[in-house]
């Protein structure tokens, strides 16, 4: 006589209602374990989304009056002329930021440098250490220093991206009808205070869900070498490939002189790039000035909604080198992922639309922690009580 053991429709529901404690456990625990340091990265990163708005907002030294293109000055001049005015400053690289304002001067000093791209003229100096730099250096690194506060907060975005996967668990019904729709997707805003942070914490977890995993694994691809890598490999690139395309350069014979000096080379590689090589946003061009004579020559184009163009000029030859970047819209898939990975970040992506977007969203998983906070401490009251 055959015996068939059915699992009892009882049984099914203890293994189901036993993997609920444990996912509910586990987001409790982990939650109270990371919430700090998510509060602290989403309102930093709140801040940060709207950086450059409120800089040029609040900074006039950032701004000047747009002339033609033929009327910026060359790398020569504006080097030249920072030169005259503080000659004990050395002089690292350029960042023409378009034709209405005005150019970066990369020195070694905590003060940062701008200068009218017309005129050559000094028209700020401004501390380094400004209130977004603190704010960004929070956002990194907790104000713990880069070493301790990276793996703090590194740990902390990989455990905020497995709080969502748990998050879903809990929210997603058990049954769909009309009342569990209603408290899935609405906030009852006539409700006890109670209830009302239980939907916040519920309903706005939910529609932030999408940008909060985007911004939790693009923050775990800046963290971790081997998320980037399998993200890479996902998207249809290969590891040893990308390294491949990175160490990539042209020798050239180290006894040879360069056909110009540095200034002149300078100033051939920035019209190259605004005439020739340039895509979008021509006018905003980085030049980094070689601290060695063997050093290639950098520039930087094509900076659009957080991205932006690697190139690396032979210095002897000014060839463009291989190891340079492609204009982003030739990439393919795993390469453009690769390189959106901040725009993706931040939420420049898209302009200002997406930045928006962004900032709800992150001020959606800052208020998280806290509204979880209270609905734990609510239950732990009421359980005392009882």
């Amino acid at each position: 006589m055959n015996v068939i053991n059915k699992q009892s429709p009882k049984s099914k529901t203890k293994e189901k209602s036993r993997f609920s404690k444990i996912n509910a456990w586990f987001h409790l625990w982990l939650g109270l374990a990371s919430g700090i340091v998510v509060f602290i990265m989403g309102i930093t990163g709140c801040i940060l989304v709207f950086e450059q708005e409120i800089k040029e907002l609040t900074s006039p030294w950032l701004k000047v009056e747009a002339q033609i293109p033929e009327k910026v000055l060359p790398p020569s001049k504006i080097y030249a002329s920072v030169k005259k005015a503080l000659p004990e400053k050395d002089i690292h690289g350029l960042w023409y930021n378009g034709l209405d304002k005005t150019i970066k001067v990369d020195v070694e000093s905590d003060s940062l440098i701008y200068v009218n791209p017309y005129n050559g003229k000094i028209t700020g100096m401004v501390d380094h250490e400004d209130f977004f730099h603190e704010i960004d250096e929070g956002h990194r690194y907790l104000w713990l220093g880069r070493e301790i506060g990276t793996t703090i907060t590194s740990w902390a975005t990989l455990i905020f991206f497995l709080l969502l996967i748990s998050g879903v668990i809990l929210w997603f019904p058990k049954k769909w009808n009309k009342t569990t729709i209603n408290s899935s997707f609405k906030i009852k805003w006539n409700a006890r205070f109670k209830r009302i942070n239980y939907d916040l914490h519920n309903v706005l977890g939910f529609y932030s869900l999408l940008l909060a995993f985007l911004i939790a694994l693009t923050g775990l691809i800046m963290s971790f070498h081997w998320v980037r890598e399998s993200t890479y490999w996902i998207t249809g690139g290969f590891a040893n490939e990308k390294e491949k395309k990175e160490i990539i350069a042209v020798k050239k014979d180290s006894l040879s002189k360069p056909k110009y000096d540095m200034l002149t080379s300078a100033d051939i590689i920035f019209n190259k790039v605004r005439n020739e090589i340039a895509k979008q946003n021509k006018e905003a061009v980085i030049i980094h000035f070689p601290d060695e004579p063997k050093d290639n020559i950098y520039a930087c184009t094509d900076m659009h909604n957080g991205n932006w163009r690697d190139l690396y000029f032979d210095q002897k030859t000014l060839e463009l080198l291989p190891n340079s970047k492609k204009y982003i819209g030739d990439e393919k898939f795993h390469d453009w992922m690769s390189r959106s990975n901040y725009s993706l970040h931040v939420g420049a992506i898209g302009g200002l639309t997406t930045k928006i977007i962004y900032f709800t969203a992150s001020l959606i998983c800052a208020s998280l922690p806290i509204t979880g906070f209270y609905i734990w401490w609510g239950r732990k009251k009421k359980t005392k009580k009882s």
